[in-house]
C-alpha cells in the first residue's frame, strides 16, 4: 500500500513540513487544524466558540477532500489552551458531530503556537 497526501484549497496550507492529511489503506490521518481562514490565511481570534467552529470547518474540508465525512471519524484529538474553555469547545463539537461520538482525547496544552487556543486533528476511515 502507498501513503498518499491529501490537499485541498478549502483548508489552510500547512505552515510546516506536513500534509493536511495522509491516507494509507482505508485510513486517513488529518493533521492538526487551527482557526485559520483558508482563503485569506487570516488567524481567527474571536471567541473560543468561533475558533472551534473554524478549526472544525477546516477538518471537515479535509475530510471531504479525502472522500469522507464526520460520520466516519474514528478518533479526534483536541488541544485546548485551558481547561476552563472545554465546556464551550465541547458544545460546538457536539453540535457539529451531532450523534456521532468518535473516540476523543482532550489535551490541555497552554497557549498554542502563535497564540491559538485550539487545535483539532483526526483519524478516520474512508
Amino acid at each position: 500500500m502507498e501513503i498518499t497526501g491529501i490537499e485541498t484549497p478549502d483548508a489552510p496550507t500547512p505552515g510546516g513540513h506536513s500534509s493536511q492529511a495522509t491516507a494509507y489503506g482505508g485510513l486517513v490521518f488529518v493533521s492538526g487544524q487551527l482557526s485559520i481562514d483558508p482563503e485569506t490565511g487570516e488567524r481567527k481570534t474571536g471567541s473560543i466558540e468561533e475558533r472551534t467552529e473554524h478549526a472544525l470547518a477546516n477538518v471537515g474540508a479535509i475530510l471531504r477532500a479525502a472522500g469522507s465525512d464526520w460520520g466516519r471519524v474514528l478518533k479526534v484529538t483536541v488541544y485546548v489552551a485551558a481547561t476552563g474553555l472545554w465546556g464551550a469547545v465541547n458544545a460546538v463539537y457536539a453540535r457539529v458531530l451531532v450523534e456521532h461520538r468518535p473516540a476523543r482525547a482532550i489535551i490541555t496544552s497552554g497557549t498554542l503556537h502563535h497564540g491559538f487556543l485550539i487545535e483539532i486533528a483526526g483519524e478516520l476511515g474512508r
